[in-house]
């Protein structure tokens, strides 16, 4: 059975222009407007309340990421939701929201045991202080955090840190000159950009289930950034960069991972980059598609 935890929340962005706020706080009501709720709500899931997050502030202090203390705080609550969801026998699908979510799974997740990580993003996100003068938002510092690279009020929270071990993770999706990707590479279990993932997709597809499978994991979860997609396709991002993959080599990825998976986040679709809905309602039948079973791009909804 599978539980959705809506987690709007943007809280890991820099704001689009000064004075402004990110929208993708407002992705798991645009994926609600586009059907996915009401369609998985038929087929038995449960849909529970979300997780809300603080308040956005623009403004860093020295030594901390924007918004760090209500980064942590919501990350406690998401933990304990996806945790509780887990002990009930359930599959959570986290929609977000920003990439911070990372840091409230991964902590739920270490708190039972050793998990593994298919982290399918546009970018490797990991900046961190000893890559970076000033690290600054969360959202492109997820899994460096969640790896344990991070100041440690964020990735050794209640001790817990790394949420997961970097052997544990396996990244696909980077484009070739992210500025991170060599270290990535030679920190994580496993690194696939995009390039290699569109120049051999059975291949690459099968690297990614392979390391699911090693001995040793719990589980393992799946989390998405829909900027692995190619902005020809999915422009309503806040990074769109150009060398990504197309909706149905994602849709053909999450359905072999989906069926074993502990759970999967998916965010960064920005609906305010979306007027009309189209994005978010090729976002839900990317979801739909692998979770429920129905194929790529299910028209079900």
């Amino acid at each position: 059975m599978g539980s959705i935890i809506d987690v709007p929340t943007n809280l890991g962005l820099r704001p689009p222009e000064p004075g402004c706020v990110p929208g993708a706080d407002k992705a798991p009501q645009a994926l609600r407007a586009a059907g996915l709720h009401a369609a998985l709500c038929r087929q038995g899931w449960i849909d529970g309340p979300p997780v809300l997050a603080g308040r956005y502030h623009p403004e860093m202090s020295p030594g901390q990421v924007r918004n760090q203390a209500a980064i942590v705080e919501h990350a406690h609550r998401l933990a304990s939701r996806v945790a509780q969801a887990l002990d009930r026998g359930e599959r959570p699908l986290v929609l977000g929201g920003d990439c911070s979510t990372l840091l409230g799974v991964g902590l739920g997740l270490a708190a039972r045991g050793r998990y593994g990580l298919v982290h399918l993003d546009g970018h490797t996100d990991f900046r961190h202080p000893g890559n970076a003068s000033q690290p600054a938002n969360l959202a492109g510092e997820d899994l460096a955090c969640a790896v344990g690279l991070h100041y440690p009020e964020l990735s050794q929270i209640d001790g817990l840190g790394p949420y997961f071990e970097p052997q544990d993770v396996v990244h696909a999706g980077c484009r070739d000159d992210d500025a991170h990707l060599d270290e990535a590479r030679g920190q994580l279990g496993a690194v696939v950009s995009a390039s290699q993932w569109v120049a051999d997709p059975r291949g690459a597809l099968a690297a990614i289930v392979a390391w699911t499978e090693r001995d040793g994991l719990d589980g393992f979860w799946v989390h998405v950034d829909v900027d692995v997609l190619d902005p020809a396709y999915m422009p309503a991002v806040d990074s769109p960069d150009p060398g990504g993959i197309s909706p149905s080599l994602l849709s053909e990825a999450l359905a072999g991972l989906w069926p074993r998976a502990a759970g999967m986040t998916v965010g960064i679709l920005d609906p305010d980059l979306d007027p009309d809905g189209q994005y978010a309602g090729q976002v839900a039948s990317i979801i739909l598609g692998a979770v429920a079973g129905s194929g790529p791009q299910a028209k079900t909804l």
